[in-house]
């Protein structure tokens, strides 16, 4: 009889933070002697991922995030993957829960558009069956790598936040690791509750993706794409030819013709018909982080490792629950 294969839930959270991922987690259908969970808590979520992996004793490495909703069968599903030997990732995608608010699945919206997402929208959107994939279609706050992998790969570097699953996605792959994206190995996590840290959030996704290149050295031409738009805007009033609005009235054509099809699509026309206006937006905030990324000063340093890290096995392997799990 084939031993059960070992996972190592791993969460990372900020001090004194709600980890809502723990309640779904408990429901699990999997052996309770076969799965441990470990919630790092800190302030740089890279290092606390490489510190409670170097921890964690399961086979294979399952990351969350604090309020990543899981279905109970999550653990069979990713399991079934690493039955193949060359597979050293497994993940799905994240999708939006229906409670969420109007101005969320506008978000949703943007993420899961070609216009938007592009060719990573995939990570917010089930679709398709299981197939090999590429850092573009996977998702950290639903993704388990094989122990030996993530750990003889050096595990995330932690110049980076976010953007750190990429660049370690593509050294696996490039080593000839197999990735697997399952859309139906899909967490819940709702979108930001407002325009502001929606902004920020896109930012922060642009200055990831800027570092991540410089670091790696590896140049994707389309994701330079919304920081060429931004450049484009703000040179904009120098033109003295209409012809230069061109491109521009190009743009907000597509943005009402996308957002007819995402209401037609998802019957959620009240969140599609904010779409034109938050379209420019969401490529005007990624592309000022695309820049931020590229341009900023000591890309070359480890952030300082004077923050502590704690970790602390809310289960362990065979054993029970805390009595009284913390941030729940």
């Amino acid at each position: 009889m084939t031993e059960t294969p070992k996972v190592s839930i791993i969460i990372p959270v900020k001090p004194g933070g709600t980890v809502s991922a723990i309640a779904g987690v408990r429901e699990a259908e999997y052996p309770a002697a076969s799965f441990e969970v470990l919630v790092a808590e800190g302030l740089q979520p890279s290092r606390q991922r490489n510190l409670a992996a170097e921890a964690a004793a399961g086979d294979i490495l399952y990351f969350l995030d604090d309020d990543s909703q899981v279905s109970p069968e999550f653990l069979h599903r990713v399991i079934r993957h690493y039955a193949d030997s060359s597979v050293s990732v497994a993940g799905g995608p994240s999708l939006t829960p229906d409670s969420d608010t109007t101005l969320q699945h506008t978000f949703s919206m943007l993420f899961t558009s070609a216009l938007g997402g592009g060719g990573m929208r995939n990570r917010y959107r089930r679709t398709g069956g299981v197939r090999v994939t590429c850092d573009r279609e996977l998702i950290l706050c639903n993704l388990s790598f094989r122990r030996a992998s993530f750990l003889g790969h050096g595990g995330f570097d932690e110049r980076l936040y976010p953007n750190e699953e990429n660049e370690l996605l593509e050294r696996i792959r490039r080593d000839g690791g197999r990735l697997i994206h399952d859309p139906d190995l899909a967490v819940f996590r709702s979108q930001r509750r407002t325009l502001k840290t929606f902004c920020r959030q896109l930012f922060s996704y642009g200055k990831g993706r800027g570092k991540q290149t410089v670091i790696s050295g590896v140049l994707k031409p389309v994701t330079f794409i919304p920081s060429i738009f931004l450049l484009y805007l703000l040179l904009l009033p120098l033109a003295h030819k209409a012809v230069y609005y061109l491109p521009l009235l190009c743009y907000l054509i597509s943005t009402v013709i996308v957002a007819a099809f995402e209401g037609i699509g998802s019957g959620r026309f009240r969140a599609a018909f904010m779409l034109p206006l938050t379209f420019p937006l969401f490529h005007i905030c990624y592309g000022a982080g695309m820049i931020r990324g590229l341009c900023q000063c000591g890309w070359k340093r480890l952030p300082p490792l004077t923050d502590e890290v704690t970790i602390r096995r809310v289960k362990e392997f065979g054993g029970e629950w805390e009595s009284e799990t913390r941030g729940q």
